[in-house]
């Protein structure tokens, strides 16, 4: 975490950091599973058609399964001579039912998989159209990995729920259904017997299934932590070499692997047993019915074609209700991740209402006893009052956490202030739409943001109508002329990786050119040469005098050499102003800013 990030985190006083490993910990169930299925059926209303089609092949798919053994039934009988009929065209009807069966099934996949993109696409749509239209404080206050669970992971299982889960629960009640019917229908005592293996198949898989997701999600967990911990190795490789880590680092990585194994062991254990205890019980229930069937045909109750079917009906019932209870899980996984989808499509989106900034020629920005706080009761600016002049620079500096990024969070209305105001030509920023007043101000950020793009659309990203003619004059201003002609297409290189394939500079320099591209009234520099060569930070610092010409200007910086020119520097302790004044007046005062000024460069504190 750089410097900057350390201090926007003490000034809010919140929770900045969430625990790796809490990414982790077991999925959630829902807390209101009504409420979160009658909303997501409010997408599958939308997909009305789909839905009624794929209901009907699962409806006639049913069907076919159902009459199939029934058909067999009675070729069976009609060889053994206990019923009339031409065998010929009962099997030319089973064969046709049994083809029919499989093209159902076919199509049931195909429209599953349409209706769970359809859904998914929407819902997606939606939560993304919904992240971009939060306020800042949501995603400050939000780990981003959740926010990004959200739109892959909590999704993903809501699609895979929608294409496999939801036409196997369908399909599967439906033939328990038919199938009870028909068994109840042919031989009630034969089938009352049969129905004590799905019994025992119901117990079975409610206790292997249970510890298979037991030990399952401790396997995800651990995974999760084994990831965790490779990352963060392979991220600080260079650290953990130089402080000879290795051993140790090892050790902690065979500690998780070796719990890790161990719970795959036992997940797969369990898993694998699932399939001989399914195939055990309906051993039984085929015994069971051979049995009691050659007893009640004997006894002419029943034909033998009966008994063939039976056979068939029993591993068509005890499959379903196999199904169904492991399709349970996946539902309550599903349902728990559309519940903390919606949690997010229900937040409040930061208000775009308000009039247009009229800025004229002149932007001049007025604090007014502003009063600010992350948490109430924790105030973090305190009656903070500053005139910015037109065309003036305005510098901020002070410690870590003293609030000068606040300042600018207030100017840029990723906040809104408490009490007090802030004026920009003496209109009230308040009264002003969000969208309006960022369009006159740019800000040129520490940790450099640029876009998996071309440098052209990276330079353009503020302002889309920029001529060729306007960005080749900022460009040139900022003094990366040069840089951009040494890449390998120009102006129409992709910058991959954000910007991984150009230095740290060359990002920064970058940043200066998109600003003044977006032609800004109003220019906010928030550390922008900390984490530059000193060379490298001269060429910025050019750049940035060039792009403050005429421009009212507000630079935050912890490096005092940056600011030095600056018209007015304020020193900010505790969110309130400790002293302001030229940087010669601030020097002869031998205060705070002489303190700040002797530990830079005299290599002491006072």
């Amino acid at each position: 975490m750089s410097k900057e990030q350390d201090s926007r985190l003490a000034e809010r006083n919140i929770p900045g950091m969430m625990n790796r490993r809490e990414h982790f910990a077991e999925p959630e169930h829902a807390d209101n599973i009504g409420a979160t299925v009658r909303r997501i059926a409010v997408y599958f209303v939308k997909e009305k058609k789909l839905v009624a089609g794929m209901l009907a092949v699962v409806l006639s798919g049913t069907v076919c399964g159902i009459l199939a053994p029934s058909l067999q039934s009675g070729a069976v009988d009609i060889i053994a001579g206990e019923k009339q009929g031409i065998l010929s065209h009962t099997l030319t009807l089973m064969l046709s039912v049994y083809l029919l069966y499989s093209i159902c099934g076919l199509l049931q996949g195909l429209c599953s998989a349409r209706l769970s993109q359809n859904v998914v696409r929407r819902m997606r749509e939606e939560l993304f159209g919904k992240i971009v239209e939060l306020p800042i404080r949501y995603l400050d206050t939000h780990s981003h990995g959740d926010v990004m669970s959200r739109m892959t992971n909590d999704i993903e299982n809501i699609s895979t729920t929608v294409s496999q889960s939801l036409p196997s629960l369908f399909s599967g009640v439906l033939t328990v259904i038919g199938t009870m019917a028909v068994m109840l229908w042919y031989c009630w005592q034969l089938a009352l017997l049969s129905f004590v293996t799905v019994l025992l198949t119901f117990l079975a898989t409610k206790f292997l299934s249970g510890r298979v997701r037991r030990f399952s999600r401790k396997r995800q967990q651990l995974l999760g932590q084994l990831n965790g911990t490779v990352e963060e190795m392979v991220a600080g490789y260079r650290t953990v070499v130089a402080y000879n880590h290795q051993d140790i680092t090892v050790a902690d990585f065979c500690a998780t692997a070796d719990s890790l194994t161990k719970a795959g062991i036992k997940t797969d254990i369990f898993s694998g047993v699932m399939g001989p205890v399914m195939n055990c019980i309906g051993n039984i229930g085929f015994v069971i019915i051979a049995v009691f069937g050659g007893y009640f045909s004997m006894n002419g109750l029943i034909s033998v074609g009966v008994i063939s079917a039976f056979i068939v009906y029993a591993k068509q019932f005890s499959r379903p209700i196999n199904e169904i209870a492991q399709i349970y899980g996946q539902l309550q996984t599903a349902v728990a991740g559309a519940e903390r989808v919606f949690a997010v499509l229900d937040e409040e989106t930061e208000d775009k209402s308000g009039v247009a900034l009229e800025t004229g020629e002149k932007a001049a920005v007025t604090f007014q006893n502003v009063c600010f706080s992350y948490e109430a009761g924790t105030p973090v600016i305190r009656d903070f009052t500053l005139a910015v002049p037109n065309g003036r620079k305005v510098a901020l500096v002070g410690a870590t956490g003293s609030g000068k990024t606040t300042i600018v969070n207030l100017l840029m209305r990723f906040y809104d202030i408490e009490s007090g105001e802030i004026r920009i030509n003496g209109q009230d920023i308040r009264d002003v739409s969000r969208e309006s007043l960022r369009r006159n101000i740019a800000i040129v950020l520490q940790d450099t943001v640029l876009f998996s793009d071309t440098v052209r659309n990276n330079l353009k990203y503020g302002n889309d109508s920029a001529a060729e003619e306007q960005l080749k004059a900022a460009v040139e201003m900022s003094q990366c002329r040069d840089m951009i002609e040494l890449l390998p297409q120009g102006y129409d290189t992709v910058l991959t990786g954000s910007g991984a394939n150009i230095s740290q500079g060359q990002r920064q320099l970058l940043a200066i050119a998109r600003a003044f591209v977006a032609d800004p009234k109003i220019l906010i520099l928030d550390e922008a040469t900390s984490n530059v060569d000193t060379r490298t930070e001269k060429a910025i610092q050019d750049a940035m005098h060039s792009i403050m010409q005429g421009r009212t200007s507000i630079v935050i910086a912890h490096r005092l050499s940056t600011i030095r020119d600056s018209d007015l520097i304020v020193v900010m302790e505790h969110g309130e102003i400790a002293e302001s004044g030229s940087h010669e007046e601030l020097l002869a005062k031998k205060g705070r800013y002489y303190e700040l000024h002797m530990t830079q460069y005299a290599g002491f504190a006072i």
